[in-house]
C-alpha cells in the first residue's frame, strides 16, 4: 500500500504554495520534485492584440496581467534556456506548469502529467514488455519515474532515456484518489483538467487533455508500437489499479493498437485548416510558428498524414533531429494508398540519414536497408554500401 506521510500542518503548506494568489503561474521544474524555475519568460497572446510578458521570481512565480482575458483565445508560451517551450491554450490562471529539460538522446522521450487542485493523487503508469514503472517501482529498463506527486498539481514525469527498439510501451494516468471501492465511479479526474504533454529533444510533441464530464478512474493515454510511432488511445475506464495495470498488459500483447478517438468532420475541417495556416506560416520562413500550427492540427486530429509530413519537413529546417526521427516513424505508419511505398520509403531513408549522422551504423544500416525493400534508389544502395564499409571498419 502506498504510504504518505505529511503531517497536516506541512501538507497545507505545500498546497497553499501551489495556490499562491489569483492570477498567479507557477512553474517548477518536470524532473526535479517541488524545484522553483525562475526568469522564465510567459508571453501570452491573442489573435488581433498585442502580447504580454513577465517573467517568474525566484519561486517561480509570475503575475499574469491585469487586463487578460484567461479565456480559450488565450495563448501561453513559456521560454528558458536549456527547456523545452511549453505552449498552453487557457484557462491558465492557478494552475502548475513544468519545463522539461532538453533531452540528448534520439530514442528518448519525457511524459510529463499535471493536473489542478482534485484529486490529490493522479499517477502516471508506463508498462512495457518485463517492465511497469509507477510509484511502487520507479525504475525500468531505461526508463524511470523522476517525480511522484501526491498533494495536488504535479508534475508526475516518467522518463524514457532509452526506448527499445521492437518493443511496445503504454502509458496511462490512474485516479489514485478514487480508485478503489465504491469510488471507482467518480468523474473526479475528468474535471481535474489533467494534461499529459510528451517532449522528445527540445520540443513538446504532443498535448493531451483529459475528457470532462467522463466516468473513470483510468486513462488509457497513448500506445508506442515495435516501431517508435505513437497511436492515440484515450480510452476511460473504472479499473482498480491492478486492472489497469492488466489491461496495459494486454493491449502490449494485442494484434495491434486502435485509434478509440472520435474524430468528427468537423474537428478534420479545422484540422485542415490549421494545417493550411502552417503552410502558409512555413513559406514565410516563420518556422517555430508553423511547427506550432502543425502540432495543434496534429492534436485535433493525430492520424493526420499530411500534417505529420510538413512537421517532419518544419524540424529538419530547425535541426530538430531526434524530434525530425519521430516524425518521420509516424510518416511511415500513416502512409496509405498509390504513394505508400514512396512515402514509408523515403522516411525510412530519412531515419537512416539521421543515425548515420550520429555515427549509428546498425540502425543506419537496417533503415537503408528497409528503404531499399520498399523501393529501388541509388541513394539506398550507396548508404547500404557506406554503413557496410563503416561497420568493417570498425571491428
Amino acid at each position: 500500500m502506498r504510504k504518505i506521510l505529511f503531517s497536516l500542518p506541512v501538507l497545507f503548506s505545500a498546497l497553499c504554495s501551489f495556490q499562491a494568489q489569483a492570477g498567479d503561474i507557477k512553474v517548477l521544474s518536470a524532473v526535479v520534485k517541488d524545484q522553483s524555475i525562475d526568469n522564465a519568460q510567459i508571453i501570452w497572446q491573442r489573435t488581433g492584440e498585442s502580447s504580454q510578458q513577465a517573467v517568474t521570481n525566484a519561486s517561480g512565480v509570475a503575475s499574469m496581467p491585469a487586463n487578460l482575458s484567461d479565456d480559450g483565445d488565450t495563448t501561453m508560451i513559456i521560454n528558458k534556456s536549456g527547456y523545452s517551450t511549453l505552449v498552453v491554450r487557457c484557462p491558465c490562471d492557478n494552475f502548475t506548469y513544468a519545463l522539461s529539460p532538453v533531452m540528448q538522446n534520439l530514442d528518448g522521450l519525457r511524459v510529463v502529467l499535471t493536473w489542478g487542485r482534485s484529486p490529490e493523487d493522479l499517477d502516471s503508469h508506463l508498462s512495457y514488455p518485463g517492465n511497469h514503472v509507477f510509484y511502487e517501482n520507479k525504475r525500468g529498463n531505461d526508463a524511470n519515474l523522476d517525480v511522484d506527486d501526491t498533494d495536488s498539481y504535479g508534475p508526475e514525469t516518467i522518463t524514457i532515456e532509452q526506448k527499445h527498439s521492437g518493443q511496445r510501451y503504454v502509458y496511462a494516468v490512474h485516479d489514485y484518489t478514487h480508485g478503489s471501492g465504491n469510488a471507482k465511479d467518480s468523474t473526479a479526474m475528468s474535471f481535474s483538467h489533467a494534461r499529459v504533454e510528451v517532449y522528445v529533444g527540445q520540443t513538446l510533441i504532443r498535448t493531451y487533455n483529459v475528457k470532462q464530464d467522463t466516468t473513470a478512474t483510468s486513462w488509457i493515454v497513448f500506445g508506442i508500437d515495435e516501431n517508435g510511432a505513437f497511436h492515440d488511445i484515450n480510452q476511460y475506464l473504472s479499473l482498480s489499479r491492478q486492472g489497469m495495470a492488466q489491461h496495459m498488459a494486454s493491449l502490449i500483447e494485442a494484434a495491434s493498437f486502435e485509434d478509440h478517438s472520435l474524430i468528427t468532420p468537423a474537428i478534420k475541417q479545422e484540422a485542415k485548416r490549421i494545417n493550411t495556416k502552417g503552410e502558409s506560416l512555413y513559406h514565410e520562413q516563420k518556422l517555430e510558428d508553423a511547427m506550432y500550427a502543425f502540432q495543434d492540427a496534429i492534436n485535433l486530429y493525430p492520424s493526420y498524414g499530411q500534417a505529420y509530413s510538413n512537421l517532419g519537413l518544419t524540424y529538419q529546417k530547425l535541426d530538430r533531429t531526434a524530434e525530425a526521427l519521430w516524425a518521420n516513424r509516424k510518416a511511415i505508419e500513416l502512409a496509405s494508398g498509390d504513394t505508400k511505398n514512396r512515402v514509408q520509403a523515403s522516411s525510412y531513408y530519412n531515419i537512416a540519414r539521421i543515425y548515420e549522422a550520429s555515427g549509428r551504423w546498425q540502425e543506419a544500416l537496417d533503415n537503408f536497408r528497409q528503404a531499399k525493400s520498399l523501393r529501388e534508389h541509388s541513394a539506398y544502395d550507396k548508404g547500404i554500401a557506406r554503413m557496410l564499409e563503416k561497420l568493417q571498419q570498425a571491428q
